[in-house]
């Protein structure tokens, strides 16, 4: 017995110690959580590029322009002016609240009047960028701004701070999901006891993970739309892993094995296949540090700690579970396994039926599967990155309507205005706002703002084109590229392209152009592991290409439903962490499948040396949970779709359908249709090389079981 069995086995002996001790450890890390609160912060920063460099120079010279921005934007059918009485007496309330450097009235000046008179905005100008000023002072503001409403006067709040301090949903996405994991197990296993013990290890290991990562915002960057991620990856992985585990422990039941003995063969065999798994998820979220970005290096680092646990959970909380009900579970097997003789049946006899057509026709199974993955994958190669705004809000929301208003009193740029640094004196400041004003793509451009020592101007630019358009990104680079460098070198100054617009791209084509890297790195050590584990040179080979296959499928679904709005979608970018985060969560994920697939597979060549026989027999033995463990994690991570946050929406799509495409595409067809294509050679290894490499196994042999 290895050291996974002997995990069990201490587990078993001290099984209410070890349940004791988990519900002790969670209760005390969401009290403490609780006590000390949360301090979620997101860091979109990017040392380097044009927009940050901008809002360094801005602290730096005292401008208010360091600070974000929201905007109060009044309509009233009559015209604005005669709210003048009411509005001013409420900006000036504005003025005096915490989070406000300054506001700038409509009244004071003409530009911020629509030319029919009936829209208008107040610039109020945080004293920090969003993620610094605390929700509660945007949400006064709002409050504030709001208090003067009549059903002639619509008051608005607009700007990613209004957007961020609005009241979010309730957790429907994660109880949806849930309940449909529930009913999933109860229908594999006919039993609402075996069903919920792989939810419950689930659960157990989310309601730590959230708790820990809650008290790790005070000492890391993480961002404050974590928790909804961890629950979303918590309770896939968590139900995944533990089923894996269980799923073997029934079979080992099944086969006359006694309780005690099943848990630890169940811990011995598929426990290390949750470990591989699980530190391979791991590996590859912390992939995600390189990429260089504050808050994505803290997402990353908050969902490896929610797989570690939710895989020690499996290792641990399970087997205890399973020795404290195992009686239970056994007489259920049993009678469930009787059931089945009296009709005739053998388990996995579909599976093999599966796996002989495939073996039939492997050369045509492997073709349509994989056109099929490349043509879902087509639609990736145009994907644009970016980031959601007020445009992609509910319409109910303030922050919506904002937008609207101001788009259609001033147009679509005055929602995402660029903000133009010039450091250089006033006289450089007026030129350089002169020849913007006319520049192609811009529709409007404000006076030179000087900074309080005198050294920088600002100039607001507004392109005829909506934040998320293609024209304002062309913009951005015809501003850097073409207008600046010729105005540089009359004025003598330095001219900067910042504000919110301009870093959202800055981040998205940062992350654009290191994710190659990223992808090698995490795709090198994921094979490296297989290499060693399976010790063959095309099972490595063939898992990064089938991987990274049904990646670039989901990318190509999630494209073609947000970008190109399939489905009733807003049309608009595509969120800039979506295509990092999902690699790795998927790249990993897969990792599970192909371990627990891959091993069986050759287990049975191992001891029999047949590969047609190894290949059915291995689909036999893992069809049926590989199905329902990527049926769990398809619907948990479907259920994130019904969310009203757009990244979360993209997230919980691209993962079900990553999932779906590897459970049913790949695992079932195309792995089965190249191993058998490959035969003996699937494990072929130079010489040379296997007399190099340290000997890792994963599956221990089952004990004479034929499982």
């Amino acid at each position: 017995m290895g050291r996974f069995g002997a995990m069990a086995g201490w587990a078993q002996r001290h099984r209410w110690a070890a349940v004791v001790l988990w519900v002790a450890v969670v209760a005390a890390i969401t009290v403490g959580s609780m006590a000390a609160g949360s301090a979620y912060k997101n860091d979109f920063s990017l040392p380097g590029t044009d927009s940050q460099t901008a809002t360094d120079l801005f602290k730096e010279h005292g401008s208010d322009q360091a600070g974000d921005s929201v905007e109060i934007v009044f309509k009233d059918t009559s015209g604005v002016r005669s709210a003048k009485d009411t509005v001013e007496p409420m900006l000036d309330q504005v003025q005096h609240l915490a989070g406000v450097a300054d506001v700038r009235s409509p009244f004071a000046d003409a530009s911020a009047v629509s030319k029919d008179g009936t829209i208008a905005y107040a610039s109020v100008t945080l004293d920090g960028k969003t993620e610094e000023v605390p929700r509660e002072d945007v949400a006064k503001i709002i409050e504030t701004a709001q208090s003067i409403e009549t059903d002639h006067l619509q008051v608005e709040v607009g700007g990613e701070a209004a957007r961020n301090a609005e009241d979010k949903e309730g957790p429907t996405a994660e109880l949806v999901g849930i309940v449909a994991a529930l009913v999933i197990l109860v229908l594999l296993f006919g039993s609402v006891l075996a069903a919920s013990l792989p939810l419950i290890t689930a659960l157990f290991a989310v309601g730590g993970a959230i708790g820990l990562i809650a008290l790790a915002s005070h000492v890391f960057t993480v961002a404050d739309f974590t928790p909804p991620i961890l629950m979303l990856v918590g309770l896939g992985v968590g139900v995944d892993y533990a089923l894996l585990i269980f799923y073997r422990y029934r079979q080992e039941l099944l086969n006359g094995v006694q309780p005690a003995e099943a848990g630890r063969r169940a811990l011995d065999s598929a426990g290390r296949t949750v470990f591989f798994a699980g530190c391979t998820v791991i590996v590859a979220l912390l992939g995600l540090v390189a990429l260089g970005l504050g808050s994505l290096q803290g997402i990353a680092l908050a969902v490896a700690i929610t797989v570690l646990i939710t895989m020690a959970a499996s290792l641990v909380l399970l087997p205890a579970l399973l020795a404290l009900f195992g009686q239970r579970i056994q007489r259920h097997v049993r009678k469930q396994a009787a059931k089945t003789a009296e009709k005739g049946k053998t388990e996995g006899n579909r599976w093999r039926a599966m796996a002989r057509v495939v073996q039939r026709r492997p050369i045509t199974t492997l073709l349509v599967g994989a056109i099929a993955l490349l043509a879902l994958s087509a639609p990736a190669l145009s994907m644009r990155l970016g980031f959601a705004d007020s445009g992609n809000d509910p319409e109910e929301t303030t922050s919506r309507q904002a937008y609207d208003l101001l788009t259609e009193g001033f147009g679509p740029g005055f929602n995402g205005p660029l903000i133009v640094l010039v450091k250089g004196d006033e006289a450089a400041g007026r030129t350089v706002r002169t020849a913007l004003a006319r520049t192609e793509g811009v529709a409007e451009a404000s006076p030179a703002l000087p900074s309080q020592d005198g050294a920088l101007s600002t100039v607001f630019v507004y392109p005829t084109t909506s934040p998320q358009d293609e024209g304002t990104v062309d913009l951005v680079h015809h501003l850097r590229d073409d207008v600046a460098p010729p105005l540089e070198h009359d004025t003598g100054a330095d001219i900067l392209v910042g504000g919110a617009t301009a870093a959202s791209q800055d981040v998205s084509e940062t992350l654009a152009n290191r994710l190659p890297l990223f992808v090698a790195v995490v795709v090198g050590v994921s094979s490296l592991l297989l290499l060693l584990v399976f010790r063959s040179i095309w099972v490595p080979v063939k898992a990064a290409v089938l991987n990274l296959l049904s990646i670039s499928a989901a990318l190509g679904v999630i494209t073609l439903v947000f970008q190109h709005g399939w489905f009733g979608a807003q049309p608009g970018p595509v969120e800039a962490f979506i295509p990092a985060l999902i690699f790795a969560i998927v790249f990993g994920l897969s990792m599970d499948y192909e371990v627990f697939l891959i091993s069986r597979i050759h287990e049975e060549w191992t001891r029999t040396k047949d590969h047609s026989h190894s290949v059915r027999e291995g689909l036999a033995s893992t069809g049926k949970v590989i199905t329902a463990a990527a049926a769990i994690m398809i619907v948990v991570f479907a259920a994130f779709v019904l969310s009203s946050d757009r990244m979360l929406q993209q997230f919980g799509l691209g993962l079900a359908v990553a999932i779906l495409l590897d459970a049913v595409v790949i695992r079932c067809l195309i792995v089965p249709a190249v191993m058998q294509m490959l035969g003996k050679w699937a494990w072929w290894l130079p010489a040379p090389l296997a007399r190099k490499l340290p000997t890792v196994s994963i599956e221990r042999p089952a004990h004479g079981s034929s499982v």
